[in-house]
């Protein structure tokens, strides 16, 4: 029985859908690290620290809904997450728990290929939209949140970053409009109102949907109104790169990008 020294795992709830694993395992294949990568049905979020040091993993994903759990119960948090309060990348330094966010500069680096973007509306206010917002603000952009309801708004405001319900939504022009929500994902939902959406891409150029894999009823009505539309593939590749930094020590060069990026897409 061969055991691998280095075991890397996601926990989520669920977790059996996740690609991560396929994504990660062609990155460690594809630099000939003696590791492996996989999944780890995780129900309590706040066991998920001791979980992790009792398994020995040497690094560790999280995905909804652990990542506020996971933030808590760190040893050290460094860069945006301490922002967030949202971690998805656990590393195992001597014991002691270093965590971080990758989620928000794996979404900076998905809209470079926009171009220059100065006025973004995000819709949503859960976890994802708490990074992709904070990432937006490091850069100086311009970020507007919408939201069902104003419950979940007092983050952002605490963040001075402007927000609004539904009922009191006063539209602007916007170069960007992403979906941070589950809307389309297993369902054929929309984020919002179909009447806000048209407002907004009368002026918009862009459409970013977190949700991989399929074309939503947000990105097809986007494409309808001529807006360039790009799915949630490059976020996930991109987090999962960052990710496999922190965890193999390692610089991603192209050749890993792409290999990470086969594995994800299951080629």
């Amino acid at each position: 029985m061969s055991n691998m020294k280095n075991q890397f795992v996601i926990f989520g709830n669920p977790v059996k859908h996740s690609k991560s694993p396929q994504m990660q395992n062609a990155g460690l294949k594809h630099i000939n690290f003696d590791g492996n990568y996989k999944k780890h049905h995780l129900v309590d979020g706040n066991t998920i620290k001791d979980v992790f040091l009792q398994n020995n993993y040497i690094g560790a994903n999280i995905t909804v809904p652990h990542k506020e759990d996971a933030f808590v119960n760190a040893d050290e948090v460094r860069g945006l997450a301490k922002e967030i309060k949202a971690v998805n990348t656990y590393i195992n330094e001597n014991g002691k728990v270093v965590a971080y966010n990758t989620d928000a500069p794996g979404f900076l680096k998905a809209i470079e290929s926009f171009g220059t973007i100065k006025n973004v509306l995000l819709l949503g206010a859960g976890g994802t939209a708490k990074a992709i917002a904070l990432a937006l603000k490091s850069k100086n952009i311009n970020v507007t949140v919408l939201n069902r309801s104003e419950g979940k708004l007092d983050f952002f405001k605490e963040h001075q970053i402007q927000s609004f319900s539904w009922e009191n939504f006063e539209p602007q022009t916007y170069d960007l409009v992403v979906n941070s929500t589950s809307a389309g994902l297993k369902d054929e939902y929309l984020p919002c109102d179909k009447e806000i959406l048209e407002t907004v891409f009368k002026n918009a150029k862009f459409a970013f949907d977190c949700v991989y894999g399929k074309i939503t009823p947000f990105l097809a009505l986007a494409s309808e109104n001529e807006l360039e539309i790009k799915d949630g593939e490059d976020m996930l590749l991109y987090q999962g790169v960052l990710a496999f930094e922190y965890f193999t020590r390692t610089k991603a060069d192209d050749n890993l990008i792409e290999s990470m990026r086969k594995g994800l897409k299951g080629e």
